[in-house]
């Protein structure tokens, strides 16, 4: 039995992304965007003279670009990013590219944090502050938990010195940047008028 636009079901958003129309090709360009966007923030790049680690916007990109995308197309953004870096493009922090050593482990946390904070956000997490900021605390947590100890791994750091130099000079600046992003989510979703209401599935 032939359908029309009128007849297909009916679906709500997900997430910010699904309000993009389109399927393949929307998907396409959102995942390279959300990597160029996470190797953007990546450039706003400040360097500690007592730590490899450097102060980067690349948290808030990727928990945004987590939540905005959804858990699919976050992961396979950060992975992008990741292999692209490795593969020579110059968008890791202070336009490094190539194996980042040390570093490597906060880049693996990114595409977990990612996935994580898409799945969330695909349980409506990040429609109000009160849900959307356990989900990006969550988020930077896993960076952390992650980056932290492939640090001390790799520079031969014991567990408070590795605290010291990868977690604690961050601590206010994440504080920021989350808060930041529980706010923006749900405010996007308000300036799209999109909470609660239904659009047509496209395929």
């Amino acid at each position: 039995m032939p359908t029309d636009a009128a007849t297909l079901p009916l679906r709500r958003p997900l997430v910010l992304a699904d309000l993009v129309p389109g399927v393949r090709a929307r998907d396409a360009v959102l995942v390279v965007g959300a990597a160029g966007f996470v190797g953007l923030l990546a450039q706003v790049s400040i360097p500690l003279s007592w730590t490899p680690v450097p102060i980067t916007g690349q948290t808030l990109g990727v928990v945004l670009a987590g939540s905005a995308l959804g858990a699919r197309r976050a992961g396979a953004a950060v992975a992008f990013y990741g292999l692209a870096g490795l593969a020579g493009v110059p968008w890791f922090a202070d336009h490094a590219a190539g194996w980042p050593g040390g570093l490597f482990g906060y880049v693996v946390g990114f595409l977990v944090a990612a996935v994580v904070c898409g799945w969330f956000a695909e349980r409506r997490a990040d429609r109000r502050i009160v849900s959307s900021l356990p989900a990006m605390l969550c988020g930077d947590a896993i960076i952390f938990a992650i980056g932290v100890p492939w640090l001390a791994v790799s520079y031969h750091f014991g567990a408070a010195e590795a605290i010291d130099k990868g977690l604690t000079p961050f601590l206010v600046g994440e504080a920021i940047k989350t808060a930041l992003a529980a706010a923006l989510l749900p405010a996007a979703w308000k300036i799209a008028g999109a909470t609660g209401r239904p659009r047509e599935l496209t395929r």
